[in-house]
């Protein structure tokens, strides 16, 4: 189950990235950039183009930021291939195709740094003797681990978590703290969930009886989430009735999200914040959901429809690609139509109610002749 660390410095020592420096040379190797000015200038942080200061690298991707090029403390910027400079700049440049998605890259390196170095048991903490960890596990202080559960390699299990009976979770995947995984749940590799979330709390489901009253049907499935999933803080996903509610590789859930049960969310879909899906619904692949949008049960999401925040979708979407906005949620485009509409109804009033006055002249007129 791996070794325990002798003392909390340990952990102290070890987990810390703060003295962590990279040279503009080593950058560019690692996002494929091509260095303009001094290869051997170090960075030990990251900062804002219009506040980073000395050994800190900055980047810039929106134009109008651009100015702060030339007022920045930072050390090394990452620069669009494109970026033209209008004067001269201080720090060393990385010259990338695209500055924003090499400096994500970057930062998703600085962070698996930072992660690998977290290895051993914390005290106090719950394992149970029939669990079995892989290599390289880190198991923050009060953690609990339940009878028969199984994790890979590489795993973070930051304080707080909580794995009930049977659970599995696979190579590189980190649980941040106070996350629970209700029993018989299965999370794939390299999936992140933030702090707070719940994965496989029942289902809601009760069944109305005679006297007005609510009879709870049990929620004897589980929660599947496969891998390369990242779920933010305070989402709950629950278990299914019956077989498995089902969260596909790549899909991307932010916080405060529910989840209800024997829900399908689909490849690499992506669901902002603060969002609902009722129970038994089918999300397809690569569906974009807006924050506090929702959707009924029982109904279907086809491929790479769009919703736009704030919409409820009450029917099935049938037709892939299409985007919906509004409660009930209908058409982009039409919905767009209709709002102008809307805005120009005061005008359009005044414009009928001329034509009526005028109407009415006209047959007074006629009826005089």
């Amino acid at each position: 189950m791996g070794a325990k660390p002798e003392t909390r410095d340990f952990f102290k020592t070890k987990h810390s990235t703060k003295n962590m420096q990279f040279t503009a040379g080593q950058i560019a190797l690692i996002i494929n950039g091509k260095v303009e000015g001094n290869a051997s200038a170090t960075v030990d942080s990251f900062g804002k183009i219009e506040e980073a200061q000395h050994n800190q690298l900055a980047f810039l991707a929106n134009p109008k930021y651009e100015d702060f090029l030339y007022t920045t403390q930072a050390s090394v910027i990452i620069l669009n291939e494109s970026q033209e400079l209008k004067q001269p700049i201080a720090a060393t440049i990385i010259r990338v195709p695209d500055a924003y998605s090499a400096f994500a890259a970057l930062l998703r390196k600085y962070q698996q740094i930072a992660t690998e170095q977290l290895t051993g048991i914390e005290e106090p903490s719950f394992i149970h003797k029939s669990a079995t960890l892989g290599d390289n596990v880190y198991v923050g202080a009060f953690a609990y681990i339940s009878e028969a559960v199984k994790i890979g390699n590489n795993v973070k299990l930051y304080p707080g978590v909580f794995l009930g009976k049977n659970v599995t979770i696979s190579d590189n995947t980190v649980l941040l703290p106070g996350v629970k995984i209700y029993h018989d749940c299965v999370v794939g590799k390299n999936v992140t969930i933030h702090a707070g979330s719940v994965v496989g709390g029942d289902g809601f489901g009760f069944a109305p009886q005679a006297d007005g009253s609510y009879k709870k049907v049990p929620q004897i499935g589980n929660v599947v989430i496969e891998d390369y999933v990242e779920i933010g803080s305070n989402a709950t996903i629950d278990r299914a009735t019956i077989g498995s509610t089902l969260i596909k590789s790549g899909a991307k859930l932010d916080n405060l999200i529910q989840i209800a049960h024997n829900v399908e969310v689909g490849n690499n879909t992506v669901i902002a914040a603060q969002s609902g899906v009722s129970g038994s619904t089918k999300i397809g692949n690569n569906v974009q959901i807006g924050g506090q949008a929702g959707i009924v049960g029982h109904i279907q999401i086809a491929d790479g429809t769009r919703i736009n925040a704030q919409s409820g979708v009450s029917k099935s979407v049938k037709t892939p690609n299409a985007a919906l906005t509004g409660s009930p949620a209908f058409d982009y485009t039409s919905a767009l139509r209709a709002q102008a509409v809307s805005r120009n109804l005061p005008e359009l009033e005044k414009r009928v109610a001329e034509l009526e006055k005028l109407l009415q002249q006209l047959l007074q007129e006629r009826v005089g002749i």
